[in-house]
């Protein structure tokens, strides 16, 4: 599970129910609840997800 910042509670917990989602600029984040007071927790996860069709063209054909 990931372990997020809860704003409310001011300290780093694990996020339950967490969903992995893709945010508008390409980034990757997880979404989730805080297990004590319930506030919505959002942790953005380093690096842009490659799309798939990029990642097919990218292969050099000889």
């Amino acid at each position: 599970m990931a372990e997020g910042y809860c704003v409310k509670c001011k300290a780093k917990k694990q996020i339950v129910d967490a969903v992995e989602e893709l945010m508008k600029n390409g980034r990757k984040a997880i979404k989730g609840k805080c297990p004590t007071c319930g506030t919505v927790m959002f942790k953005i996860l380093g690096g842009k997800a490659a799309p798939k069709a990029a990642a097919a063209q990218e292969t050099p054909s000889a």
